[in-house]
């Protein structure tokens, strides 16, 4: 949901979530992929699903 630019908030409604949970998540999970925005968490799942795909 994020790397479709949804915010915090939108996010955090599907799963009754505060938006600070949400970008808790978020932060702990961004270094753990190597990347730094949502913009690069889109990239990467682009890549992923990708390598997938031609699997």
């Amino acid at each position: 949901m994020a790397a479709r630019g949804m915010t915090n908030k939108e996010i955090g409604r599907q799963p009754h979530l505060s938006p600070h949970t949400v970008g808790a998540y978020l932060y702990k999970t961004f270094p753990k992929l190597g990347i730094t925005s949502r913009g690069a968490l889109r990239d990467a799942l682009q890549a992923k699903w990708s390598r997938v795909r031609s699997v």
